[in-house]
């Protein structure tokens, strides 16, 4: 007497794709602000502490936060004291984008989100008997179900076959 049963279970959600795309899209945005705002924030310290401009690393980081701070230079003036600047102008340059990063995923979630949608659960369950004393066969039972919110669908079917050899 063999016995053999095996269960395989598949789900279905209709706008997850669309949901995991505008995941991906939104935490993008986060990314790419993440990086900025490190720049920058590198660029404020390295003003405050008084880093050499000379220094390769440091007129690197001023090139590049110079192309992000640039429209903020001229708005507020900038406290010194020797080498040491304090910069508002890069603050206010992080706040205000950390704002415009806000605004555009905002904008991108409330346009292309979709809410959860119904989960569609197929379990599909074969069960093999073979018992050699009875009846020389294999019986095969499939059901198939699948839930969408209060229905169930079960479909079975037996096969009877005979062993190689047997007439």
């Amino acid at each position: 007497m063999t016995d053999f049963r095996e269960t395989r279970t598949s789900q279905h959600e209709t706008g997850r794709t669309q949901r995991v795309a505008t995941f991906k899209a939104t935490q993008l945005i986060w990314l790419f602000l993440g990086i900025i705002e490190s720049i920058i924030a590198l660029r404020f310290i390295f003003r405050l502490i008084g880093v050499y401009a000379e220094n390769n690393f440091a007129s690197f980081i001023y090139g590049l936060s110079n192309f992000f701070v640039a429209p903020f230079l001229s708005l507020t003036g900038a406290p010194s004291a020797g080498n040491m600047v304090f910069e508002f102008s890069s603050l206010l340059a992080m706040a205000i984008y950390l704002l415009i990063a806000w605004g555009i995923e905002r904008i991108i979630y409330v346009i292309f989100y979709r809410p959860r949608g119904p989960v569609v659960v197929r379990q599909t369950i074969v069960e093999n008997h073979s018992n050699q004393q009875s009846t020389p066969g294999l019986q095969q039972t499939t059901r198939t179900q699948t839930p969408t919110g209060t229905q169930q669908t079960t479909v079975s079917e037996q096969k009877h076959t005979s062993p190689p050899g047997s007439i």
